[in-house]
């Protein structure tokens, strides 16, 4: 498996992961929603979501 192909299947779960979560918490999304519509809280939703994706590729890496 080649590096495009692992970045891809990881993009597909964490695409899947948050349309679970969607579903299984409707307030989530209705915060998400209200969240985007506020410019002055929609920091704190990029914020989140750039640490979801820290986690999710950064911690990942092997330490040199």
């Amino acid at each position: 498996m080649n590096r495009g192909t692992r970045v891809g299947f990881s993009f597909l779960a964490l695409l899947l992961i948050g349309v679970v979560l969607v579903l299984i918490f409707p307030a989530a999304a209705k915060f998400a929603e209200a969240t985007a519509r506020e410019l002055r809280y929609l920091w704190w939703l990029i914020l989140l979501v750039a640490l979801a994706g820290w986690l999710v590729w950064g911690t990942s890496r092997r330490p040199k």
